[in-house]
């Protein structure tokens, strides 16, 4: 008889063990170390992979922003006026820029982003310059140099090259630029101001597969969507239809990944947020603290062709990786 019951208790826990790895299965969930807790997230929430730190000899002083292709990862060290680079493996190899005010130096080093053809754009938002080097940190030149030197654009902050076009945000002007590779200016958007279509200190940015441009406007606590003309789409704050009180709170880094998924880094919460299409949030992780997965005051996120996704964890003195 006792035999007996426990093989009946030995299929139950059976039973109710696959019907998890059932539902599970089906409704194509997984589980999401946000670095608070655990939850079962169905948008599919990454997970922690790896950071880079840089080495003993070249820590890292104030990690700003990043970007990455095939070759390297590229990491603003802003603190130390220069860039890292790193292989796949999160090895540091090499970095280049010092301080001054020449070519190839930095004031305060900040959006970086790459080309098709390995070059590295760097916006320095005290020099009031972008910089552009090959993919070893050697200095080519300034990229649209007539339009710095007339102070069209003052303080260039966040930098993005999507479809060969170049995506720049300038916090003293509040206006967000879209140039073609060559420096030819495209197109102009936004104004001071806190109404749709004006900005505070605007800072990420970055555009969708149908040209959409979505800037951070970091101090109106917001990102707003604009379409590829520049005409005024939509707020986005984690609120209805983005007009009740916005859950970023310094608001920064932004990317889009092959689903659509728009992700937004709020500083000073130490959270990452995603939304959908519609603008409706569909994960958060992150989390003040240092361990793998959390954060202090992240800034800067960069998201590559695999759905990778860098994020500078300032103050941690470090780029998290999550796939």
């Amino acid at each position: 008889m006792k035999r007996r019951n426990v093989y009946i208790g030995m299929a139950l826990i059976a039973i109710a063990t696959a019907a998890v790895f059932t539902f599970l299965f089906l409704n194509n969930t997984k589980a999401v170390d946000t670095g608070l807790l655990k939850v079962l997230d169905p948008k599919g929430a990454p997970n922690y992979s790896q950071a880079l730190t840089g080495d003993f000899n070249k820590p890292m002083g104030k990690p700003m922003d990043v970007t990455a292709n095939s070759s390297f990862t590229y990491v603003s060290d802003t603190n130390n006026k220069r860039v890292m680079a790193f292989d796949v493996g999160g090895n540091l190899l090499f970095s280049f820029g010092e301080d001054g005010t020449g070519k190839g130096q930095f004031k305060f080093p900040y959006g970086i982003a790459t080309d098709d053809h390995g070059r590295v754009f760097v916006a320095d938002l005290y020099n009031g310059n972008i910089s552009i080097f090959n993919e070893k940190g050697k200095f080519i030149n300034y990229f649209a140099q007539k339009v710095m030197t007339d102070k069209k654009i003052a303080a260039p902050a966040a930098l993005r090259i999507i479809d060969k076009k170049v995506y720049i945000t300038d916090i003293k002007t509040n206006k967000a630029y879209v140039f073609d590779l060559n420096g030819k200016l495209l197109l102009e958007v936004g104004k001071p101001g806190t109404k749709e279509g004006e900005f505070n200190a605007p800072n990420g940015i970055t555009a969708d597969e149908e040209g959409n441009i979505y800037v951070v406007d970091t101090a109106n606590q917001r990102v707003q969507i604009f379409d590829k003309k520049g005409k005024y789409v939509k707020i986005i704050n984690g609120s209805n239809n983005g007009k009740g009180e916005s859950i970023f709170v310094n608001p920064r880094g932004i990317g889009i990944d092959s689903r659509g998924i728009m992700y937004v880094v709020s500083n000073l919460t130490h959270l990452v947020y995603g939304f959908d299409k519609d603008g409706k949030k569909v994960f958060e992780f992150g989390g003040m603290g240092e361990n793998n997965g959390q954060f202090s005051l992240p800034n800067g996120l960069f998201i590559d062709k695999n759905d990778n996704v860098y994020i500078t964890d300032t103050l941690n003195i470090r780029v998290q990786v999550f796939k």
